[in-house]
């Protein structure tokens, strides 16, 4: 694999990678110490608010292929951070992506991962490994609308039942390592009683909160209003939860969350 293209903006910096087949994926680094790394090849999930899973999956990553996209760019940036954050869901490809995980810790990285919880058959190897922080995108209470929303994600009470029997057995040092994430995209799941709903989710959990500002993809969603996004954070706080909104750096034009793709013009 080789480096085709690097795109620079006043916060991220994206390279293109070329695979030996001939495939793309994309790499992000951020926030002056974190590489964000792809673990497949498209992703089958089809969020309809993601550009990575746009043409679906053509396959997954080996091990080489994903530790490999630290393994060049370290020359140029100090990483002290891995993101398993990129394009694929890396449940998906759970086995090369666990074995590129301990190649990480064996060069003392911090390692988070970024899911939406399928498939469930994985999750609870996933949380009790040593991670930095592990974020599950579920972006609706209601399975219709998770279905909508993340339309081959699987369905959402089987993870809720897998959360409610994994979590309690968990420390309480891993337990502050986990977040529910939340997507706020306009007309859609933007509604006060939606974010009730996520909350208490949330709090019946024991979990903290990552409420996500969309960056646009596709013309047919849009992201709420910038005081909507501070008004539910605040509601969220004001329910005892703790709560981290989208650094500047996922908002970003270049690289932001949900922007990777395997088709860069």
């Amino acid at each position: 694999m080789r480096v085709l293209k690097r795109y620079t903006s006043p916060l991220n910096t994206l390279y293109v990678f070329g695979l030996d087949d001939g495939n793309r994926v994309e790499s992000v680094f951020y926030r002056g110490d974190t590489l964000c790394v792809s673990s497949q090849v498209g992703c089958a999930i089809g969020c309809i608010f993601c550009a990575s899973g746009r043409y679906g999956l053509y396959r997954n990553l080996t091990q080489e292929e994903i530790y490999g996209q630290y393994e060049i760019l370290r020359e140029f940036h100090p990483i002290k951070r891995i993101a398993i954050a990129g394009i694929g869901e890396p449940l998906m490809n759970f086995g090369e992506v666990c074995k590129a995980f301990w190649r990480f810790k064996e060069k003392h990285l911090k390692v988070s991962f970024y899911t939406t919880g399928f498939p469930t058959v994985h999750l609870e190897k996933l949380l009790n490994l040593p991670h930095n922080g592990v974020s599950i995108s579920v972006h609706a209470v209601s399975s219709k609308k998770h279905k909508q929303l993340l339309p081959h994600a699987g369905d959402l009470d089987e993870l809720l039942r897998e959360l409610k029997r994994i979590v309690p057995n968990l420390s309480p040092k891993k337990r502050k390592k986990i977040s529910l994430a939340y997507l706020l995209i306009k007309g859609v799941n933007d509604e006060e009683d939606d974010i009730i709903a996520f909350g208490n989710l949330v709090k019946s959990l024991g979990l903290s909160a990552t409420l996500l500002y969309y960056n646009k993809t596709t013309e047919e969603l849009e992201p709420v209003d910038t005081i909507d996004y501070e008004r539910y954070f605040l509601l969220l706080r004001s329910m005892g939860i703790r709560v981290t909104l989208s650094t500047r750096f996922r908002r970003d034009v270049l690289g932001g969350c949900g922007t990777l793709t395997i088709r860069r013009s």
